[in-house]
């Protein structure tokens, strides 16, 4: 499959459907709990560069390539760093940064430059936008399991045709990160993205892991299987720590492609420290 996503980002695990707790709804139905709203220049940078490896066509081919930040928190910094990253490769790019307290979004009033950068209140329901792409980082940690996998149901209800959520969390510089990518019918990858000179095991990125998977890393469940054939990989790679972390994990994940593992996208990604395997590999059973 090429980078831009194509064929292997339909073949996924379907989540089951279930009865989920009713999220809090604010003002205008703005569905969703305020986040700690921390965060940093540049925390993000890691699935913003997934985003202009994997995605620029998607947002290229839409008739109106609208982009909504879920839940950006007390800074006004990644939406617009998201914006200027992500409009340099595509004419027309209008970024809506959303949040459900209003007073984050009255403190970034200063920061609007619509169309092209705008910011209002909203939450899961995307306030009625129809967006091509959502980003939602460090959003979803303070749900229980159900009440997250609604967010994520409600998020894709609301997304424009061919639409797509990317749902992550990472530390709070953004040297470790993991997001699931999903679209209208449910997941379809997960993606792993570190400082690999940080890490002393590929499994360290498990306290990363979205909500839908952090509790399923137990033996015997898939994603805890992946992460322990990763170390596996990782520690029989350890020859090639003279030649840099980035030659290990490189080929750490070429032995896993061995194995039989489904990694979507280009080879050229495990360079940076990433990997994208399908999320049928992952899901939970």
């Amino acid at each position: 499959m090429s980078e831009a996503g194509g064929g292997d980002h339909k073949r996924r695990a379907s989540l089951p459907r279930r009865a989920h707790p009713r999220l809090a709804a604010g003002r205008a139905r703005a569905l969703g709990l305020p986040t700690r709203g921390t965060t940093n220049a540049n925390r993000l940078r890691r699935v913003d560069r997934w985003l202009l490896a994997t995605q620029l066509p998607r947002l290229r081919d839409a008739a109106l390539p609208l982009v909504v930040d879920l839940g950006y928190g007390s800074s006004a910094v990644t939406t617009l760093e998201l914006a200027d990253r992500l409009g340099a490769e595509v004419h027309g790019l209008e970024v809506v940064g959303l949040e459900i307290d209003p007073e984050r979004v009255a403190a970034v009033a200063a920061d609007r430059r619509p169309p092209r950068v705008d910011f209002r209140l909203g939450g899961f329901e995307l306030a009625g936008l129809r967006p091509v792409l959502v980003r939602a980082f460090n959003v979803l940690r303070q749900y229980d399991e159900e009440s997250a996998a609604r967010a994520w149901e409600t998020t894709c209800a609301a997304l424009g045709p061919g639409g797509l959520l990317v749902e992550g969390t990472c530390d709070e510089w953004g040297r470790r990160s993991a997001w699931v990518a999903l679209d209208a019918d449910g997941p379809l990858t997960l993606t792993l993205s570190a400082r690999v000179a940080d890490l002393d095991r590929p499994s360290d990125l498990a306290e990363r892991l979205p909500k839908a998977l952090i509790h399923h890393n137990v033996p015997g469940r898939p994603v805890h299987g992946f992460l322990r054939a990763f170390d596996a990989a990782w520690a029989g790679a350890a020859g090639l720590s003279a030649f840099g972390p980035r030659q290990r994990w490189v080929a750490a994940v070429e032995a896993l492609a061995d194995q039989g593992w489904p990694f979507v996208g280009s080879s050229r990604r495990w360079r940076h420290g990433e990997v994208t395997v399908r999320w049928s590999a992952v899901a939970p059973v």
